[in-house]
């Protein structure tokens, strides 16, 4: 499995640096990563929910401990052009998140169901 897309949405917040979403082999996405300046610096927090009882659980989340390490390591690799590339966003401008990436952005349109023999699959 192949990252094959990261793209960065920078923030300017006390702890929270940026938005990610990663492409994995051109096929399956992972939105609302978080690039997250903690105690021991830089970290990679995958998308999570609050449950009823006040903590967090992952949605998506790596297996090994290697898969982790790469997602992270890209991420923050990716994270840091960003910044270089966008000296205004590392000023203080948030108020539209930008994709630093190579590639366009996906489009606003949501998928539409295909209607025929009872399929749910969904058309892009």
């Amino acid at each position: 499995m192949e990252i094959t897309d990261v793209r960065i949405f920078l923030r300017n917040e006390p702890k929270l640096k940026a938005y990610v979403s990663i492409t994995f082999d051109g096929c399956f996405v992972v939105h609302n990563m978080r690039v997250i300046d903690g105690k021991n610096g830089l970290f990679v927090a995958m998308p999570s929910k609050k449950r009823k009882d006040g903590k967090h659980q992952d949605l998506a989340h790596p297996i090994t401990a290697e898969m982790r390490q790469k997602i992270e390591d890209l991420v923050i690799s990716k994270y840091k052009e960003a910044l270089e590339s966008a000296p205004s966003a590392a000023s203080g401008e948030t108020s539209q998140p930008k994709p630093a990436g190579e590639s366009a952005p996906l489009p606003e349109s949501e998928p539409e169901k295909k209607e025929d023999s009872g399929s749910s699959e969904i058309s892009i």
